[in-house]
Parts: C-alpha cells; sequence; structure tokens
C-alpha cells in the first residue's frame, strides 16, 4: 500500500505555460518555445521579432500612428500583449522583477537568455576555455589510472 506522503509530480499543462523560477533554463526555453508555438505562431514571432507598431506615411515621413485610427492594427498589436502576459504567467519571482521594466516580449525573452546563457561572445569562450582545458588534461606521472578516477 502506498504511504499518503508519497509525492507525485504534477504533470504539465496545455493550459499554462511551463513556470522559471531560475533553475533549469535550458529545459524549461525549449518547453516554453513549445507551448507558445501552439498558442499561436504570432505570438512566436512577436517574441522573435518584436511587437508590432502601427505606422502610416505622412508626406515623406513614417509616423506612428493614432490608437483611434487602429482597425486590423490592433489584432496584430495584441499578440506581443499576449506574449508578455504569457513569460510573466510562466515567472517566479526573481525572474519576474529580473524583467518587469522591459518594454516588449522581445526584451523580456532576450534579457532571460543574456541572463541565463550568456552573449555568443561569452558562450564562445567558454566552449575554448573548456576545449583547451580538456586538451590539457593529463594524467600526472605520480599518479594511477585508479587515482584519475
Amino acid at each position: 500500500m502506498a504511504s499518503s506522503n508519497f509525492l507525485f509530480l504534477e504533470g504539465k499543462s496545455i493550459n499554462r505555460p511551463p513556470i522559471f523560477d531560475g533553475v533549469g533554463y535550458h529545459y524549461w526555453k525549449i518547453s516554453m518555445q513549445i507551448f507558445i508555438e501552439v498558442m499561436d505562431l504570432n505570438i512566436k514571432e512577436a517574441i522573435e521579432i518584436g511587437p508590432y507598431i502601427p505606422t502610416m506615411v505622412v508626406g515623406n515621413t513614417t509616423i506612428e500612428k493614432p490608437r483611434e485610427q487602429w482597425d486590423e492594427e490592433r489584432r496584430r498589436v495584441q499578440y506581443n500583449l499576449k506574449a508578455k502576459n504569457i513569460i510573466t504567467s510562466a515567472l517566479g519571482m526573481d525572474e519576474y522583477f529580473r524583467v518587469s521594466n522591459c518594454k516588449n516580449a522581445k526584451e523580456m525573452w532576450d534579457t532571460l537568455q543574456v541572463t541565463h546563457e550568456g552573449t555568443t561572445d561569452v558562450k564562445r569562450s567558454r566552449i575554448n576555455t573548456l576545449t583547451h582545458e580538456y586538451e590539457l588534461f593529463r594524467m600526472n606521472q605520480n599518479e594511477t589510472i585508479q587515482d584519475m578516477q
């Protein structure tokens, strides 16, 4: 008979985004990407490309369109807001405060990515350092194979 104190792990939900509390970023990132793709590919686009900003041409200049003149654009602007909601709903308190000042979903996603993965230069530097350490890894003269393990 099973103990009443036995802890059952909760399964994932198709209605709630995976929660990220600062641990296991790579796992969360992939789960979150899948969750967002299932919700709407336009939401994914708002995260990858950035928010849609309705504009209009006046003379030779392009200006932002006033909200009162938004028609079909309103739906496209909404994708960024939905993406922000999904991302903030998926974050624990510490991670939320890290991105709470971001203006759009792309900024939020990029901030999390740089915080937990680093920039491409940082990644390249880590790979080079680890490769160098691996290449220099040798057994000392006084060591045996058992000592190495």
